[in-house]
């Protein structure tokens, strides 16, 4: 789904802004074509028509839902359709709230009807007369007579009606007056805000309302000229008359044996994911515009064993990182260099800077802290102050950044919480979310370097590991525990030139922050997590910065 809550936000616009972005998310990660110039005008390079785009259109146009959310909280918009999906904590809380809701309604319950009585009989005139404001419409033949001359059905017909007015109008007013009332409708808005809040809400797709999709002139959905049906591109193969012609037709025909595309998109993804670049470099688009494949014949091939091995990623994977093009050593040679600088023929292993999470991921778990919990909800962990400011141009949400506490701060990056719009500070090198994108860029600038050495995240794990390897000394010489962190972060021990290099620089910081304690105590400070109270923290400190130092080796940070 996209989503725009914007004041101003048309929902049939929006409602197609999120067809499209479904046309040209799918063209390229399925199909590795740039169908998006369609939606205009016919494909000025590869075979692809106006009608083609907005035939395939046609099965996303059939879903119930605007394009603008609905407000829960001032945190969760979603726009239906959509699942609640409680979990076992959310309905046991529920529960909780349920049950004293249920236990102080009982106890307030006979307060209340005595003061229903007592309401009764204040409405009643001295004469014994009803007030024609609580006499129901099918009985104002009664509305001149005293109560005591009504039929026996019109009374009964009138106390109903008496005190649905009361529990609808005069109730409330008591909650002041009435402790467990007042308590009962307490935890109300409290369970109300949390269900809001906090219950995990899935948007899901439903063909419930179906559309007539048109060819709209130059993208614009306020002109719509040919109606069309649902179709696959023309010029890929047809699709079968026995298939649904629905987005789940559309999916069986992604994968039918003799489909060109959907298998080689794939493989060319995944071995762009062990080597840096794809068989074809321009994973995003195998059209007429592509880079052609040196290793064309390769790419074919991986193809079909992909479709013979019934389309599972784990065993193409094993099949790249067991391959001898891949276990090649990553040292380039200088005939190397002149006769193959892009590595086009695969003569050598790749040697590429990992990405972001994982970096921070490693960091973690060298450190030891990493959490390897799987599922759950999102987190928060350590962002720069005031990182989504920028997008609080209103005050009807928060956007205020909630960092999380505890293990949730060491969770892997997987569960990041990430928004469209603004990424993750220290996700350095991430895609834009704005727009579908299979490739990211590698790059390596002074604000990654800044951001591995001062970022809480690597510098309360260097302190981590610091304080791992000053057991370590602590209980033998101090180049084993220099031995131990060089081992744990680079996975191989250190000769003899770089073990000195680190014990003078382990002298150098001891020197510095034996000078200037109150540094020591504010670097050994950083992060969530308690620093022992022995501890000497000058070593410590001494220690954390030679840890944060191996972190940021090249070596550490490149896969080769």
């Amino acid at each position: 789904h996209l989503l725009n809550g914007e004041g101003g936000a048309i929902a049939e616009e929006q409602r197609f802004v999120v067809l499209f972005d479904r046309v040209d998310t799918t063209a390229t990660n399925w199909l590795g074509l740039t169908m998006a110039c369609a939606q205009c005008h016919d494909h000025k390079y590869d075979r692809i028509s106006q009608k083609d785009y907005y035939s395939l259109l046609d099965a996303f146009n059939r879903v119930d839902e605007s394009g603008v959310p609905k407000f829960f909280s001032t945190r969760i918009r979603v726009d239906s359709p959509y699942l609640e999906l409680p979990t076992p904590e959310n309905q046991q809380r529920i529960a909780d709230w349920e049950t004293q809701i249920r236990d102080l309604d009982a106890k307030a319950q006979p307060i209340i009807d005595t003061a229903f009585v007592g309401w009764r009989l204040g409405i009643l005139n001295n004469d014994g007369k009803v007030p024609a404001k609580y006499i129901p419409a099918e009985l104002t033949a009664f509305a001149e007579q005293p109560l005591a001359n009504w039929e026996a059905a019109a009374k009964e017909s009138l106390e109903k009606s008496l005190r649905t007015h009361f529990d609808r109008d005069i109730q409330g007013q008591l909650a002041s007056s009435i402790a467990q009332m007042a308590q009962a409708n307490q935890l109300r808005q409290e369970l109300t805000n949390y269900r809001n809040d906090q219950l995990p809400r899935v948007m899901i797709m439903s063909d419930a309302q179906p559309r007539t999709t048109h060819i709209l002139h130059r993208g614009a959905y306020l002109s719509p000229t040919t109606a069309v049906t649902f179709d696959t591109p023309s010029c890929l193969p047809p699709l079968p008359s026995d298939f649904p012609r629905d987005r789940l037709g559309f999916a069986k025909w992604l994968f039918l044996p003799e489909h060109p595309l959907t298998a080689r998109v794939q493989v060319n993804r995944l071995w762009q994911h062990f080597f840096g670049q794809g068989l074809v470099r321009t994973a995003e688009d195998f059209g007429v515009q592509s880079e052609y494949p040196v290793q064309r014949e390769l790419l074919d091939w991986l193809a079909c064993e992909f479709q013979s091995q019934q389309w599972s990623q784990k065993a193409i994977v094993r099949l790249i990182v067991t391959s001898h093009a891949y276990r090649q050593t990553s040292r380039l040679t200088s005939q190397q260099l002149e006769a193959d600088p892009l590595n086009v023929y695969w003569a050598r292993g790749p040697r590429l800077r990992m990405p972001a999470f994982v970096l921070r991921d490693w960091a973690l778990a060298a450190a030891g802290m990493l959490q390897y919990e799987i599922g759950g909800r999102p987190v928060y962990p350590y962002q720069p102050g005031a990182v989504w400011e920028s997008l609080a141009i209103t005050k009807e949400r928060d956007f205020s950044y909630p960092q999380s506490q505890g293990s949730d701060l060491y969770r892997r990056s997987l569960y990041t919480f990430w928004r469209r719009t603004v990424a993750p500070a220290n996700m350095f090198d991430a895609s834009n979310r704005q727009a579908c994108r299979v490739r990211s860029s590698i790059t390596s600038t002074p604000l990654h370097a800044l951001t591995m050495l001062n970022d809480p995240t690597w510098v309360e794990a260097a302190r981590r590991l610091a304080s791992q390897v000053q057991d370590i000394n602590n209980s033998g010489e101090s180049a084993d525990g220099l031995n131990w962190a060089f081992a744990r972060v680079l996975c191989r021990q250190p000769n003899q030139a770089e073990l000195k290099i680190l014990q003078q620089s382990l002298e150098k910081q001891r020197q510095h922050f034996r000078s200037s304690p109150e540094q020591a105590q504010a670097l050994v400070a950083v992060g969530a997590s308690v620093v022992e109270t022995e501890r000497d923290l000058v070593e410590l400190a001494a220690l954390t910065n030679v840890c944060l130092a191996i972190l940021n080796l090249d070596e550490a940070m490149t896969r080769e």
